[in-house]
């Protein structure tokens, strides 16, 4: 059974093994500071998802700009269960919570060059892309996604 449900802060550890089995392939090792200082200060929605009472993937969203611009934050499957949907579910999860905030415009993010193709599926377009951005080898990719008016 599978189960999305608001972060709490007893998922940290849980997260933060999510990072460490995506490392380094989709992040870089150094980046792992900043992502739990972000479990342990950010206010913003935070998802989990759960598979058979395992935290399987996690991921949020912010709002900038007063409020007319969103972004994806941190989001990542469990290496082991990847190709099974749960990067779906939890981007469309975090896409349906944004629209339903009626002055959202637009979604921002950034990814790197292997999963760009993942998040332009969801209608994403790449607006920069930095060599390296992220660490050696991990191109990051700016992308943004107009909500319809």
């Amino acid at each position: 059974m599978q189960t999305v449900r608001p972060y709490a802060a007893g998922d940290r550890d849980a997260c933060l093994a999510l990072f460490d089995g995506n490392t380094p392939r989709f992040f870089d090792p150094s980046e792992r500071a900043d992502f739990a200082a972000w479990l342990d200060t950010s206010t913003h929605p935070y998802l989990v998802i759960l598979r058979d009472g395992r935290i399987v993937a996690c991921g949020g969203h912010a709002l900038e700009a007063g409020g007319s611009v969103a972004s994806l934050c941190w989001g990542m499957v469990a290496q082991d269960v990847h190709g099974q949907g749960l990067g779906r579910a939890l981007t469309q999860a975090r896409l349906d919570a944004i629209r339903a905030m009626p002055r959202v415009a637009r979604v921002t993010m950034n990814t790197s060059q292997h999963t760009q193709q993942f998040y332009a599926c969801f209608g994403f377009e790449p607006v920069k892309v930095t060599p390296d951005g992220f660490g050696p080898g991990i191109d990051q990719w700016d992308m943004m996604l107009q909500l319809p008016v």
